[in-house]
């Protein structure tokens, strides 16, 4: 078994573009679950909309890229507010209930052969990331020698969209110590006490549902770029799970959490998967085939990942940076 070519590639997806990319969602949904304690399940509805509203706008009608992407986050913000009007004075749980409903409806309509000539249908769009690609510096493979290493175009998308983790980051941290992130804090805590207070919960609530929207529209215009194409299935449900796994996983209300949880997640996921599939294969494999065959070591990555998730919620569940006094949400 080729150890070093295990971790290198396990590396590599932890630290590649995709991670990225879920880094960027599960950092708009720790302002949302983390801060403010609005279950969001719908994260997905959000990079959907982006994406495709920026990449409707260059392949469809031949538009700017940076207006296309302008556009997306305008859509992604007018999506919370479709969600947050109706919802946000009730209950946490039927926020959840609208998100992951409006999440798959979204899905179902940009894939639909009604609007085929607009979004695609079920093949999506593409010849849409020329002005990105046109801005790469970056000109063979980069990486550090003999442990990982990405095509100049994989590289340039891992940057661009690192930087953008990191500024989101450093916003979320000026915001969370701000007197408004105290409100937000207060709100997730008892926000019968906040509004005993004088302040408005809903507004409040509106702008963390418009900020999380935001930093989920970002996640879903570089998901598009990442991919260099963009269709229906990239923005399934368990896209939004994955964003939570990662989130709790590295601790939510941290605002570091979502990329150490990020880097954790994808490097043991395709650890697990390498390892398996290597310990299955070959003349004389480290698991015989009547314990498990190689069809079925492709799924041992996740009931080893399932299973260990769970025994973190039971012995750690703030995660493993996290504080358990972030959890005390009140959920009325």
């Amino acid at each position: 078994m080729d150890w070093h070519s295990i971790f290198s590639q396990a590396l590599q997806q932890g630290l590649g573009p995709v991670a990225a990319v879920y880094c960027l969602a599960a950092i708009g949904l720790n302002v949302h679950f983390g801060s403010t304690g609005l279950l969001n399940f719908g994260q997905a509805g959000f990079m959907a909309v982006a994406g495709y509203a920026m990449t409707s706008f260059v392949a469809t009608w031949g538009l700017s890229f940076w207006l296309g992407s302008l556009v997306g986050l305008v859509a992604a913000a007018l999506l919370a507010l479709l969600l947050g009007v109706p919802t946000l004075r009730l209950r946490a749980d039927y926020l959840a209930i609208v998100t992951i409903a409006a999440a798959e409806i979204i899905r179902q309509t940009i894939g639909s052969v009604t609007l085929l000539k607009y979004f695609g249908g079920q093949d999506g769009l593409q010849a849409f990331n020329s002005s990105f690609a046109n801005l790469n510096p970056f000109t063979g493979r980069i990486g550090i020698p003999g442990v990982v290493s990405w095509r100049p175009y994989d590289f340039w998308t891992l940057v661009v969209c690192w930087l953008l983790c990191a500024l989101c980051c450093l916003v979320v941290w000026l915001l969370m110590r701000s007197p408004w992130g105290r409100v937000l804090k207060g709100i997730r805590e008892d926000e019968d006490a906040v509004r005993s207070l004088g302040k408005n919960v809903y507004a409040y609530k509106m702008q963390s549902l418009l900020i999380g929207g935001l930093i989920g529209g970002l996640a879903g215009i570089m998901t598009a770029l990442q991919h260099s194409a963009i269709n229906p299935s990239f923005f399934a449900t368990d896209t939004t799970f994955f964003a939570y796994t990662v989130l709790l996983l590295g601790g939510a209300a941290r605002v570091l959490g979502p990329v150490a949880g990020t880097i954790i997640f994808w490097f043991l996921i395709s650890f697990l998967d390498l390892f398996f599939g290597a310990a299955t294969s070959g003349a004389d494999p480290l698991i015989p085939a009547s314990i498990m065959t190689s069809n079925q070591a492709s799924l041992m990555r996740f009931v080893v990942m399932g299973l260990s998730l769970m025994l973190l919620m039971i012995y750690r569940p703030q995660g493993i940076f996290g504080d358990r006094r972030e959890l005390a949400i009140d959920a009325r």
